[in-house]
């Protein structure tokens, strides 16, 4: 009975130091007041009354959302500033005894080294250079926090929030500036159409031109072909006529036609060849010999 009594005890003493450490924590265990090892995921028997839990700590990615805090940049404007900080432990060891309250000293770690970097900043370099001030938190913060056991990997600056004055100055500013670019495009465009415009002009006027050309060469090669042709039927006539081999008398009545069609016109001034008028004459005396 004393040994079943004995076996129970030990029993559950062991189940009592028996340690199941879960997924993604580590335990940091001290024996008899001084560090002894840490415990990764896994079961783990502690000695009992020797060995205790000091710290359990999670290793997962941790978000840390620092409260506002206040800084003043290098043209003495006041700023209020909210960051978020993505960290992990990497050493749960120096974790545990690398300082007393790692939240409050990342945060206040946090609130300096901003403070620091927006006091060497103008305004503007402030509000235009998130990525250049994130990459240095987060660098800086790096370097700081590795004895404590803590890896940063990347701080994040949610807001910064100038004073209700400069704000409205910079919507002035912006308002200004959205107004100047407007009338800047909007004389670009009427620029663009007045060139346009004339470029269209100056094109119709080419385009005219060159109809005119066109018609007047057209109209002149008419003209020309029909001379051309008019002087091939002339040629053509009188080689027929030569080949003919025509009398003085032919061609004498053919010179009193051509006479006749010239009489015909507006001519004020006839100038009679001598052969037309002995022509005249002949027939005259042909008349004159019939009647007799």
């Amino acid at each position: 009975m004393l040994f079943l009594i004995i076996f129970v005890v030990l029993l559950a003493i062991l189940a009592l130091n028996v340690v199941i450490v879960p997924q993604s924590k580590a335990y940091v265990i001290q024996r008899f007041g001084s560090y002894h090892a840490t415990w990764d995921a896994g079961i783990h028997v502690k000695l009992p009354i020797a060995d205790k839990i000091a710290r359990k700590c999670s290793l997962k990615e941790q978000v840390f959302d620092t409260p506002e805090s206040k800084a003043i940049t290098k043209d003495n404007v006041s700023l209020v500033l909210d960051a978020v900080l993505y960290f992990y432990v990497m050493d749960p060891e120096k974790y545990t005894y690398g300082v007393e309250h790692p939240m409050q000293a990342l945060d206040n770690l946090t609130a300096t080294t901003m403070r620091n970097l927006i006091g060497a900043l103008e305004l503007d370099e402030c509000l235009t250079s998130r990525d250049t001030i994130n990459k240095e938190m987060c660098e800086v913060l790096d370097r700081a926090t590795d004895p404590w056991g803590i890896r940063v990997t990347r701080v994040e600056l949610k807001n910064i929030t100038p004073p209700h004055d400069i704000q409205e100055a910079m919507e002035q500013q912006m308002r200004a500036e959205r107004e100047r670019r407007a009338a800047i495009l909007q004389a670009e465009g009427t620029k663009r159409s007045q060139v346009l415009v004339a470029e269209g002009e100056k094109e119709s006027a080419i385009l005219r031109a060159d109809a005119e050309k066109y018609a007047k060469v057209a109209a002149a090669e008419a003209e020309a072909e029909a001379i051309l042709k008019v002087q091939t039927a002339k040629a053509e006539a009188l080689e027929r006529l030569n080949k003919a081999a025509p009398n003085d008398q032919v061609i004498k009545i053919q010179a009193l036609d051509a006479f006749a069609q010239a009489a015909n016109g507006q001519a004020t001034k006839i100038i009679v060849p001598s052969e037309i008028a002995s022509l005249a004459g002949l027939g005259v005396a042909v008349k004159d010999a019939l009647k007799d």
